[in-house]
């Protein structure tokens, strides 16, 4: 008897916008990010504005989007992108967790927050439950 033939289908992995006008800490995101294999970075946007058009662009499975950028900030790029009806998931980054921060992130649209500070140690799980719940 033969042995089992292993599978060769590859899991699709999630492809991920990164949307923060900090450029030493894009290039650290994307660094953590790399390192899983789960995870794809599909572009980077350097404020609102750019977020909203890679989005629609790119089509990206998910979006990291920090709350303060320049030209939009992250909470209105968000609502650009939900009123362009992308059905991607939205994940704010800040380095405030203000509770009037975390409802305007929800307002908007995003399915998640997380703050700077717990990055390295929550950003690639929640990437990974807020892309399955899409």
């Amino acid at each position: 008897m033969a042995p089992p033939r292993k599978s060769t289908k590859k899991t699709a992995r999630i492809r991920v916008l990164i949307a923060d006008d900090h450029l030493l800490f894009t290039e650290a995101l994307e660094a953590i990010l790399s390192g899983d294999e789960r995870i794809e970075v599909v572009g980077r946007a350097r404020d609102g504005g750019e977020a909203v058009e890679l989005t629609q662009n790119l089509q990206p499975d998910l979006v990291l989007m920090d709350v303060s950028m320049p030209v939009l900030d992250g909470i209105e790029a968000t609502r650009e992108i939900r009123a362009a009806g992308s059905d991607a998931a939205i994940l704010m980054l800040t380095g405030s967790n203000s509770r009037s921060d975390v409802d305007s992130a929800r307002d908007a649209g995003a399915s998640g927050y997380v703050t700077k500070d717990r990055i390295a140690s929550e950003l690639v799980e929640a990437i990974v439950e807020v892309a399955q719940e899409k």
